[in-house]
């Protein structure tokens, strides 16, 4: 008897959790594409297939899904460059430099949202954007640009301003797949391409990481 009433409130829970990814993927999508001040949530609901009630069910109102879809998008962006780095030993850094690059523009190439989302709110003061700042993208910049300063003393990183380095290498590999559209038309550059793919983390690697931790140079 137990076990028969614990059945349907598993149902249930599964169909919330399954309600909340669809909302957070149309919502990340359409923020992405429109903006917060552009996006309704009425059209979150229809392009996740759910009635539109169930937003402020989940997600209490507009602000607070997307807080939640920007946490997940970048809870994913970290996540994949943490696996990746594992998988490096912390005694190769120019190895770890590339494969944060190579995994970062992947990951863009696959998720272009994640810098649409930055370049939407970037555009006007905000309280969002205030909150981006200090969750995600202030650590983000604190951890990177150590490592960036790092390998500037090793000499496999050009000398400069490492915050001015963060953000170039940023803008390279997250910002021109978020431009793909624009890249195609202007310049012929097709970033659904692999072999494109490729050719970028390479440039990106060769431009900002030239020197080699034996030479120096």
């Amino acid at each position: 008897m137990h076990v028969d009433a614990e059945k349907p409130a598993r149902k249930q829970q599964h169909r919330s959790v399954v309600t909340q990814q669809k909302l957070l993927d149309a919502a990340i999508e359409a923020f992405s594409e429109n903006g917060f001040k552009g996006t309704s949530t009425r059209d979150i609901a229809d392009r996740a297939g759910v009635h539109h009630p169930l937003i402020t069910y989940h997600f209490k109102n507009k602000d607070q899904l997307w807080r939640s879809s920007a946490d997940r998008i970048f809870r994913e962006f970290n996540i994949s460059i943490v696996k990746a780095m594992a998988e490096v030993p912390e005694t190769d850094p120019k190895v770890r430099a590339e494969t944060f690059v190579r995994t970062y523009v992947n990951f863009s190439r696959t998720r272009p949202a994640l810098h649409k989302v930055i370049m939407q709110e970037a555009s006007y003061p905000s309280d969002r954007l205030d909150w981006l700042i200090e969750t995600h993208l202030r650590p983000m910049f604190d951890e990177v640009h150590k490592a960036l300063t790092e390998l500037q003393r090793l000499g496999i990183a050009p000398p400069g301003s490492a915050a001015l380095l963060f953000n170039m290498i940023r803008v390279s590999a997250g910002g021109l797949l978020a431009l793909k559209l624009e890249l195609k038309g202007t310049s012929n550059i097709d970033l659904d391409n692999d072999a494109e793919i490729d050719e970028l983390a390479n440039m990106i690697i060769r431009v900002f990481f030239p020197g080699n931790m034996q030479t120096g140079n």
